[in-house]
């Protein structure tokens, strides 16, 4: 079992004024763009709402308003959709989530290993059998 420590700094400041915009990934499930590799000269920004409820788009118009470059996990090339009763499939993941998908994947370079980690399968989505591929 592997075991991280994670600094972590908190500040009044925003990112915008810590970093150079062309440093900046905003991450937000509603990119065009699929985080394909983590960059360690990029800042990731977790774009996310405190809130109940899912409201579509919104990180991705934040992101497009501060002129940031914008990524989604790549949920949709490595998993699949899976039946179930409510026919629910959601990209959207809570901030610890992203953030166990992000560390996980930046040990293991592994995005299946990842995506197992961090996506529950209430979200309608898991990795498919080895054995059909």
């Amino acid at each position: 079992t592997l075991f991280c420590v994670f600094e972590m700094d908190t500040t009044p400041e925003s990112y915008l004024d810590l970093f150079p915009l062309e440093a900046i990934v905003y991450l937000t499930p509603d990119s065009e763009n699929v985080l394909e590799d983590i960059d360690p000269d990029k800042v990731y920004v977790l774009g996310g709402l405190v809130d109940e409820s899912i409201h579509k788009q919104v990180t991705l118009r934040r992101a497009r308003e501060q002129r940031l470059r914008t990524a989604r996990l790549p949920i949709r090339e490595y998993m699949v959709r899976a039946p179930n009763a409510r026919n629910y499939h959601s990209e959207t993941l809570a901030i610890n989530q992203v953030f166990d998908v992000l560390s996980t994947y930046y040990e293991t370079r592994s995005w299946p290993a990842a995506l197992r980690a961090g996506v529950s399968s209430g979200k309608g989505y898991v990795l498919p059998d080895p054995v059909e591929q």
